[in-house]
């Protein structure tokens, strides 16, 4: 097993420091690999010195605020090149605590991939103001009635895939950001026919830093579970009519 963790940046310096060697201190087969969004904070020198002391730390660094969508397509091509057989993606804030990594990497044996779900065993999270809380677990139940997941936890932003998965889905066509990036690659995992896992874990706020979380991304996903469903739907359609039409053509002939 070789174990790439992409962490997406933007002003986590404080973070970084620390997040890093504990991501690390889970497994030898673990390596990081951050994306920066050129933080003016200077989250990029930070991670740069480390990578001079250790090969398992790797930088990209990108010209400007670009989004967590497009920083973990990046981060997930980088890894496939790097010929990691697991890659997860995980937040630099300490939201997602590094010594639930062994029990992903664990699920990961049997599942393709394996999302770390604040909702499978309850409510498992702290310090979220109640708001914030029923934005997330309302968007898991709209998202399971209209698309058909079936998991606890559809926005999670930790989890692991096999490269398998990555290496099937098209990075190029996934344009969504935010909460909606998530949504979006559990669906194509499921339409792909992948299997899905969750393991439980608790969800801590923040440690430092500010939330990226804005209305913006509430609305694009919002509006693409709908287009997922919608486009799942026409696929179906005109699929099921070409191999009607295949079927006739052989008859006839």
């Amino acid at each position: 097993m070789k174990v790439l963790v992409v962490i997406p940046t933007y002003n986590e310096r404080e973070n970084i420091l620390r997040i890093i060697p504990e991501v690390l201190a889970q497994d030898p087969s673990i390596s990081v690999l951050v994306v920066d969004d050129n933080s003016p904070d200077g989250t990029g020198d930070v991670v740069e010195k480390m990578t001079e002391n250790d090969t398992r730390v790797l930088l990209l660094r990108r010209a400007g605020k670009l989004g967590l969508g497009s920083a973990y397509r990046e981060g997930f091509r980088i890894a496939l090149q790097e010929g990691a057989s697991h890659i997860v993606e995980m937040d630099a804030d300490f939201s997602h605590d590094p010594k639930s990594l062994p029990s992903l990497l664990k699920e990961a044996e049997s599942y393709d991939l394996v999302i770390g779900s604040r909702y499978k065993t309850g409510v498992s999270v702290v310090n979220w103001p109640i708001r914030r809380l029923l934005l997330s677990y309302c968007a898991t139940i709209y998202t399971r009635i209209v698309t058909g997941l079936k998991i606890s936890d559809c926005t999670s932003g930790f989890k692991c895939f096999r490269r398998e998965v990555l290496e099937a889905i098209n990075l190029d066509k996934v344009c969504s950001d935010g909460y909606s990036f998530q949504i979006e690659m559990n669906f194509l995992c499921m339409e792909k026919g992948f299997r899905i896992g969750e393991v439980p874990i608790i969800f801590i706020d923040r440690h430092a830093g500010t939330s990226k979380m804005s209305k913006k991304i509430v609305r694009e996903a919002v509006l693409m579970v709908w287009k997922l469903r919608i486009g799942s739907l026409f696929r179906r359609f005109f699929c099921s009519g070409e191999a009607g039409d295949k079927r006739n053509l052989g008859t006839v002939l």
